[in-house]
């Protein structure tokens, strides 16, 4: 296929798969649940970020992390005791535990109290073409146990296990990303179907990756879009000029065609 062929035919698949109909089986359901603007980044973020596995799992312990923080997490966020993150502990998804999830919820309390929020943080380190920069380094803040940036309402240093930091990809480091990048997808790009959310203003779609996978890596090479062997960092820039050729304005709306031509197509 030449250029135009091709994006005719991804065209076709993203109507295809941008629809209701694709939230019923994925994960982008538990930012749905909500409609205050802390609620469905907070509930995005969390269920991204255990967005690996069978998908039936993802969203089913989506949903458990929703309820154990009461199907309020901007309040369990901002007012939890000790007592609350201990009844974390029984939370479990492949390597992320509670420990991780009471870990990432002192992360957030560290976001919004002092750095105005999760998109405020994105935003502040976008580039004239690439979010990745940005999320490594929301990673860095995320994560900072320095005593003068990372100190909870007690003043006493907040801290977590080496291992928890493994739950944030950086794409500086030669990473994917892919569940970082599908969560901006989530937030950030204007989607007239009612899949993406679009809650944040400040961030362009025109930005956004590929949240890169096996299927949609498998799919890209088999069009031609993307040469690249491994799924990783390199690979992630290299779809991104294609994409961004094929619609500059909105590019990772092509995410659909190509999880879509993977997973439900076996193409």
């Amino acid at each position: 296929m030449n250029n135009k062929e091709l994006k005719s035919f991804l065209d076709e698949k993203v109507v295809q798969y941008n629809t209701l109909d694709f939230i019923e089986s994925d994960p982008v359901q538990i930012p749905h649940l909500f409609s205050l603007k802390e609620d469905i980044e907070i509930a995005g973020f969390l269920s991204a970020t255990i967005a690996w596995g069978n998908r039936k799992m993802i969203i089913k312990n989506s949903h458990k992390m929703m309820d154990m923080m009461g199907n309020s997490p901007y309040d369990f966020v901002m007012s939890h005791s000790e007592n609350d993150l201990e009844r974390l502990e029984s939370f479990v998804h492949r390597t992320f535990n509670g420990q991780d999830f009471a870990s990432f919820i002192k992360g957030l309390q560290h976001i919004y109290k002092n750095h105005g929020g999760l998109e405020a943080v994105f935003a502040r380190h976008q580039e004239q073409h690439s979010m990745q920069k940005s999320i490594s380094e929301f990673k860095k803040l995320f994560f900072d146990t320095s005593p003068d940036n990372y100190r909870d309402e007690l003043g006493k240093q907040i801290e977590h296990q080496k291992r928890t930091q493994k739950h944030i990809s950086d794409p500086m480091n030669g990473s994917a990303a892919k569940r970082i990048n599908m969560y901006l997808r989530w937030m950030c790009r204007q989607d007239k179907k009612g899949v993406d959310l679009g809650i944040w203003k400040s961030i362009s779609p025109a930005l956004l990756s590929c949240p890169l996978d096996v299927h949609s890596g498998n799919v890209a090479r088999k069009l031609g879009l993307l040469i690249r062997k491994q799924n990783d960092g390199k690979a992630v820039a290299e779809l991104d000029l294609k994409l961004r050729e094929l619609d500059p304005l909105d590019p990772v709306k092509y995410d659909f065609a190509l999880f879509g031509l993977g997973v439900f197509e076996g193409f």
